[in-house]
């Protein structure tokens, strides 16, 4: 039974996640300083106000931080962009690269003009409905 778990554990997929998953924590952390440190006094600016995390109204006594929704909306922009321009648009191109090298296989049959079933391209007549073919070109 351990066997199994331990076989598991070990395949690629299942290390390749754990590694990405601690990597795109780590990744998060810095973007969420990034986001305190760089864009909060930013937009703080456009706003007025020292730090907009702190950023609040009330609505009958009820407190509605707004600003902490705006530094992690903020971070998740800056993490979803992050990825695609960083790992979805380079993984996009390197599989484009790699199709383009696969150029499609000559075709070895055609239609025949009469019945459109597939016949070899050297044939001279039609193995389904025995109407002549010309050569080629179909």
């Amino acid at each position: 039974m351990l066997d199994g778990f331990k076989k598991f554990i070990l395949r690629g997929n299942v290390v390749d996640m754990a590694v990405g998953v601690v990597i795109g924590a780590a990744f998060g952390g810095v973007v969420t300083e990034m986001t305190k440190a760089f864009l909060t006094p930013l937009i703080a600016l456009i706003v007025g106000k020292p730090d907009y995390s702190k950023l609040k109204f009330y609505v009958h006594g009820t407190e509605f931080p707004i600003g902490e929704f705006i530094n992690a909306l903020v971070s998740f922009v800056l993490i979803a962009a992050a990825v695609y321009f960083f790992v979805v648009v380079p993984v996009n191109l390197l599989v484009a690269r790699m199709h383009r090298a696969d150029k499609p296989p000559d075709p070895t049959t055609k239609k025949c003009p009469e019945c459109l079933s597939e016949i070899p391209l050297d044939a001279r007549r039609c193995a389904h409905c025995t109407q002549p073919v010309m050569g080629r070109a179909a």
